[in-house]
């Protein structure tokens, strides 16, 4: 008889293995990218690209699936293309001596088609599914204590990459590839689905089944049509996705070409990099547990006031990389940084969701995603061209200057719920 474990723990877990997954291949990834395969400013922003592009083509599809038929299996459909796509990806070296029609860069790109295609699968599926099944009220909570067991999930990741890395730079993604297969087979076994509606489908046509997705597709657009925070929420995913490809794909760069380690200390990038994604963690657990414990997840006020204070945070983080004069300013900008995005994930989930309807939950968060991607499919670039004609830490720079429009919009929706009060 199985043993059956309820939707927290489910979520709990899943989150938990997949940033143990995502530490063991994105710590050291800056190893096996900019030392290994060689990849210019402008490479590595071409892979972010393919891979957001991706995302915006696929990710609205795969939303309006999952609200469609189901949220359980979108996830665990996503788990085994993410797990192929990053052994793809940590094997495209092997793959251009067996196949030489395809270069390694090449092979990269296209492992990030199966890493854009699995994400949207499972981005917004999973979220829709644990608010479906404790309830809104609930959300925030789990939100919170799901990113603080993933927090030790990264601990134990960060070991993982570094010896891995140590070995060979490109064992980590296919170590995670694989975590991510394991965790597919795991969840075929014990995530329930009893709190999921399925929309009724139109009979008696030959189209049935797409007039269903067209139907649930345009539901989302409508839900966020007639909500000014959605619409709102929306333009803040364009600009803070476009902020966040340029530091996400160069500060590891930038630390080790323009910045450099402390001297007289011996350790490999790997070891260094290793050790700053443990201190990043390490700060990020009892802020973490701090919110979890003290913040009023529940109050709409606070929560945008928070997300207000957390992006002024991140961008005063992001110039601060780009200015460090040193490591040790170099270093309390990762930290900052980090600390700030691992708060901000549950605080925007519980946000966003506040305002989304169960039924077409998947395909809102679907939507917000693609307006992420479509911020870093543009910025991608952008940033990418100013790392090549100027500098990288020009790129950084650019990178903190798209994010600055995120806090005029949140400036407006506190005027506006003021004046809704005043109304009132």
């Amino acid at each position: 008889m199985k043993r059956q474990l309820n939707a927290r723990h489910v979520y709990s877990f899943m989150g938990f293995w997949t940033s143990l997954a995502s530490a063991t291949m994105f710590t050291t990834y800056a190893v096996y990218q900019v030392i290994t395969l060689g990849l210019s400013p402008l490479q590595l922003l071409m892979v972010g690209a393919v891979l957001e592009l991706t995302v915006l083509i696929f990710e609205g599809i795969t939303g309006v699936i999952a609200d469609v038929y189901s949220r359980k299996w979108s996830v665990i459909i996503g788990m085994f293309i993410l797990g192929v796509g990053f052994v793809v990806e940590g094997s495209v070296q092997a793959l251009e001596s067996s196949v030489p029609l395809l270069s390694a860069f090449a092979w990269l790109l296209v492992s990030q088609v199966f890493f854009g295609i699995g994400y949207t699968f499972t981005s917004g599926a999973d979220i829709a599914w644990i608010v479906d099944e404790v309830g809104e009220q609930e959300a925030g909570r789990v939100f919170l204590t799901a990113k603080r067991l993933s927090l030790f999930g990264t601990l134990a990741g960060i070991g993982i990459s570094v010896g891995l890395s140590t070995i060979q730079s490109n064992l980590p993604y296919v170590a995670a590839g694989l975590m991510y297969l394991v965790l597919g087979f795991f969840l075929i076994r014990y995530m329930r689905e009893t709190k999921f509606v399925r929309p009724e489908k139109s009979e008696g046509t030959p189209f049935a089944h797409l007039k269903s997705m067209k139907d649930a597709w345009l539901s989302g657009a409508g839900m966020i049509r007639r909500h000014p925070v959605l619409l709102m929420l929306l333009l803040v995913t364009v600009f803070s996705g476009a902020a966040s490809e340029g530091y996400d794909r160069l500060w590891q760069a930038h630390l080790i070409t323009d910045i450099g380690f402390p001297e007289g200390i011996t350790a490999s990038v790997a070891v260094w990099v290793g050790l700053i994604a443990l201190l990043s963690t390490l700060v990020s657990l009892p802020v973490v547990w701090l919110a979890e414990k003290k913040l009023d997840i529940n109050s709409r006020p606070l929560i945008l006031f928070s997300l207000i204070v957390l992006t002024a945070l991140r961008i005063g983080a992001i110039l601060l990389m780009a200015f460090a004069p040193g490591f040790g300013w170099a270093l309390a900008a990762v930290l900052l940084h980090d600390t700030v995005m691992t708060l901000n994930g549950p605080i925007y989930n519980t946000w966003l969701n506040q305002h989304i309807e169960s039924k077409s939950r998947a395909t809102v968060i679907s939507m917000m995603s693609q307006s992420d991607a479509l911020g870093q499919s543009a910025g991608g670039p952008l940033v990418g061209w100013i790392g090549n004609r100027l500098s990288v830490r020009a790129s950084i720079v650019a990178s903190a200057v798209l994010l600055t429009p995120v806090l005029g919009l949140f400036a407006r929706q506190i005027r506006d719920r003021a004046a809704e009060k005043q109304r009132e």
